[in-house]
């Protein structure tokens, strides 16, 4: 019989205990985990969501419905269809407004967009500034959202008529931010991968 070189260690064979241990020290984990996690997110890829809270006692103002608002588009008797929509407090008065990029309704193709900051004041929803008009010929791209007060869209569009409609060759990454009583449009920064 050949002795090991290594002492039995007793200890390191697992036993119910030991499970048991280390089930209720990652339960613990688990929970401390939960009590530590920062709060819910305001962001969403849709905007549907209201981005300042109401005080005590107090609900938050609603920002102004798209589906009830007219557009300054001619569509020849077509419909409009809102296909982005984002709701933040851009002037900072504490009331969400709601900021919808529009086109007309086409059975084909993609019809250039406007994009319209609407306001709830006074009751129905109204356009109060045209961040895009329909006549620049853009449509707006998937990544549209308002983040800390500031509108972010990027902007896709055509550097010719031969161009096809279906496949636009410009892209422009543009903000608009409230200042001085206006929207002021910048270009902004385009993260890239490394």
């Amino acid at each position: 019989m050949q002795i090991p070189d290594v002492p039995d260690l007793a200890h390191a064979r697992p036993r119910p205990i030991h499970w048991l241990a280390t089930a209720t020290a990652m339960a613990g984990v688990v929970a401390l985990t939960t009590l530590t996690q920062p709060g819910a997110a305001t962001a969403s890829p849709s905007g549907d969501h209201q981005v300042r809270a109401a005080g005590p006692g107090r609900s938050a103002p609603a920002a102004p419905d798209p589906a009830e608002a007219d557009f300054p588009l001619e569509c020849g008797g077509a419909g409009t269809v809102v296909t982005r929509k984002a709701y933040g407090d851009l002037d900072g008065d504490g009331t969400p407004e709601t900021v919808a990029v529009v086109r007309c309704e086409a059975g084909s193709g993609t019809p250039p967009s406007g994009v319209y900051v609407l306001t709830g004041a006074g009751g129905e929803p109204r356009v109060v500034a045209t961040l895009v008009d329909p006549g620049e010929k853009r449509s707006v791209g998937p990544d549209f959202a308002i983040r800390d007060g500031i509108v972010l869209a990027t902007l896709l569009g055509y550097s010719g008529p031969d161009v096809p409609s279906c496949c636009p060759d410009e892209e422009e990454h543009v903000s608009w931010r409230w200042k001085n009583g206006a929207f002021v449009r910048g270009e902004r920064p385009v993260a890239r991968g490394v």
